[in-house]
């Protein structure tokens, strides 16, 4: 293999695993486990959402901990959302550097079937950077596309 294309499947490499940390975000999100955030962010990340903005891996790990206690009103161990990605683009701007977006259609799971299941439709926008050789979020900012109230 050429260089070039050595380097192409580098990039595609880096890319898929970005992505894939987006997914793994959804995934703990969604199944209360909050306690393996490490593997998603940065010791120094800072993530922008709904309800305000933390910073830190261990406020965000005790902020989406605390969210579970409000949400998880039926005691079924997982928030009553489910968290769906798409449309993720990732930019390398660096070594080990990236940024991306990704949509996030937020699903309602605990309301009664003839209500509307969306809760939100929203934008991620993300700094990436490689950490000891591996990719995590060092900043995420969801911005809410609907509703607009």
């Amino acid at each position: 293999m050429t260089d070039t294309r050595d380097a192409r499947i580098s990039a595609m490499l880096d890319r898929e695993d970005i992505r894939t940390l987006r997914l793994l975000y959804s995934a703990l999100l969604d199944s209360n486990a909050a306690d393996r955030m490490e593997e998603v962010f940065t010791e120094d990340a800072e993530v922008t959402v709904t309800v305000g903005t933390m910073k830190g891996l261990d406020e965000i790990k005790r902020s989406l901990r605390d969210a579970y206690q409000t949400f998880d009103t039926r005691h079924a161990g997982h928030f009553p959302f489910i968290h769906a990605i798409a449309n993720h683009e990732v930019t390398l701007t660096g070594p080990d550097t990236a940024k991306g977006s990704c949509y996030l259609l937020d699903f309602v799971t605990d309301r009664p079937g003839a209500q509307h299941p969306f809760l939100l439709l929203g934008r991620y926008e993300n700094d990436y950077v490689r950490v000891s050789g591996e990719w995590r979020i060092q900043r995420s900012v969801l911005d809410v596309l609907w509703p607009q109230d």
